[in-house]
């Protein structure tokens, strides 16, 4: 094991880890490398020069799609195997079984295979793709959608901060509003599926721009600012003005150039 910190390596010591004085010894001394660094930029740095040739890469490093498929290339070039990953999970539930974290992995299937028991020993594996960039694609996405559902409970609890509602007892109400809201997913997929935008729609454009008034009428009267959920709104409004019996799907089509 090596560590750009060393301090950090040596409690690995009292586990049985042998600490490397450099990336390249670490490199030299077994076929499969893995590495988790801060980004692509680090890995360009840690890698620089180090000898590759017949090794299996796997890179956990959070990057991109195409920084992923870009060091798939660089390996390749190298005589190197490689596959991405993408670590959906915190700290705390590395090394901890059945805690509901889990790595993305993409690239070649029959590397994933050679090392899957080696892999699923920190956290649990799901393979996403040969393509190298889907492992940082999925990742980015779910992690997306978590910033979303980050802003929406900023803003919540922004409108009653100056009110007496105690905040943990709005939080139950919370979590259990969104964990309802959560199976729309569903219905996003089959209609990018079928195309039909309409289908199973309960609450149409047409009422959830109306509806978006008293949002910004009543974050006015709080004295909250609506800048986490006016850009969302804008695009439901322009798209509420061609269809306004269609459910929030095409807001999709309107972000994608």
């Amino acid at each position: 094991v090596w560590n750009r910190t060393p301090a950090r390596a040596e409690p690995l010591k009292a586990e049985g880890a042998k600490v490397a004085a450099t990336p390249a010894e670490a490199v030299a001394a077994a076929p499969l490398i893995v590495l988790c660094l801060l980004d692509d930029a680090s890995v360009n740095d840690v890698l620089d020069g180090i000898d590759v040739t017949g090794k299996d890469i796997v890179n956990l490093t959070t990057n991109t799609p195409a920084q992923a498929r870009a060091r798939a290339e660089w390996a390749s070039s190298r005589g190197a195997r490689f596959l991405d990953g993408g670590i959906m999970a915190i700290p705390p539930m590395i090394g901890v079984p059945d805690f509901g974290g889990y790595v993305f992995y993409s690239g070649s299937r029959d590397l994933f295979e050679t090392h899957r028991e080696t892999l699923a020993i920190p956290a649990a594996t799901n393979y996403v793709g040969e393509d190298e960039g889907f492992a940082a694609l999925h990742d980015v996405a779910l992690l997306s959608a978590m910033t979303g559902m980050f802003a929406g409970i900023t803003h919540a609890f922004a409108l009653i901060r100056k009110e007496n509602i105690a905040p943990k007892d709005f939080a139950p109400l919370l979590v259990d509003w969104l964990t309802a809201m959560a199976p729309a997913v569903h219905q996003t997929a089959e209609h990018l599926e079928t195309g039909d935008y309409t289908k199973g729609v309960e609450s149409n454009l047409a009422m959830m721009v109306e509806a978006d008034k008293t949002l910004l009428l009543t974050a006015e009267g709080q004295g909250v600012s609506p800048v986490l959920l006016t850009p969302y709104m804008d695009l439901t409004k322009r798209l509420a003005e061609s269809s306004p019996d269609e459910g929030t799907t095409g807001v999709i089509d309107l972000l994608v150039r």
